[in-house]
């Protein structure tokens, strides 16, 4: 059978899948925010009382590590209709009033609608923005999120970076070969991509260089305003780097009419 273009309908199928479910749901029940994402949000998201949106929310573990950290006004999204369902039911569980949670899409939000002034921030983490196949989706999701938030209101995202090591500029140069001859995976939509499969489901990854966000950033109205690798953020326990390999961390301010 001749293998399909990757795209979001089987992302989604992805996330929905039993493996995944679970794999998401463990890490929002035990691992919480990590010490990055919560020095990072304390960094940016300084009023408590301000409306925010999580977009790819998952099973809840960054919307309930937000509002363990005050922030009480939350709405929090994810297509993967399975992960929503474990998301509402944790915050059922620890009693964490304040969250709308929504199935939606980050790409075209139907159920999405900004509050009086707009949302004071967003987030989109772990690498969430990056499992949205074509880079035209990814700035449509930008876009988004743009218009559903307040001027100036903060963005924080996370990438994996592929020009982050030795090692891994090693591998990509390997890849942009593959992709000159043309024998790169047919499932692979654009250079950078990634789909494969562990004992935690299938995973489509975008891995972007810096040009590239700085770029899209600037191109949907958001004002690059910080970036850096987790590991010059903070220190993160064994578990954290369990769960996750190094990415980088991106803050963004929401700025001028986007040029998209």
């Amino acid at each position: 059978m001749e293998a399909r273009p990757i795209d979001g309908q089987a992302v989604r199928a992805d996330f929905n899948d039993l493996l995944a479910v679970v794999h998401y749901t463990k890490a929002a029940h035990e691992l919480g925010l990590w010490a990055s994402e919560e020095a990072l949000i304390r960094r940016f998201f300084t009023e408590p009382a301000a409306p925010l949106l999580e977009a790819g929310c998952g099973a809840g573990r960054v919307t309930l590590g937000l509002w363990r950290l005050g922030h009480r006004n939350l709405t929090a999204f994810d297509f993967a209709e399975e992960l929503v369902d474990q998301g509402v039911s944790l915050a059922a569980e620890r009693r964490a009033e304040g969250i709308t949670f929504l199935h939606d899409d980050a790409t075209a939000p139907a159920r999405l609608s900004a509050p009086p002034g707009g949302f004071g921030g967003a987030l989109f983490m772990f690498n969430g923005l990056m499992q949205i196949p074509g880079r035209a989706n990814r700035r449509r999701a930008l876009l988004a999120l743009h218009r559903l938030c307040r001027p100036g209101a903060p963005l924080l995202f996370t990438t994996h970076d592929r020009d982050w090591s030795p090692t891994e500029r090693a591998l990509w140069r390997l890849e942009a070969a593959r992709w000159e001859r043309g024998e790169q995976d047919p499932r692979l939509l654009e250079f950078g991509d990634r789909y494969f499969s562990d004992d935690t489901g299938r995973t489509f990854m975008h891995l972007p260089d810096r040009a590239e966000i700085l770029a899209d950033l600037a191109a949907t109205g958001w004002r690059h305003a910080f970036d850096a690798l987790r590991h010059e953020v903070a220190r993160e326990s064994r578990a954290v780097r369990d769960f996750s390999d190094e990415c980088r961390f991106w803050a963004a301010h929401r700025a001028a009419t986007p040029a998209a």
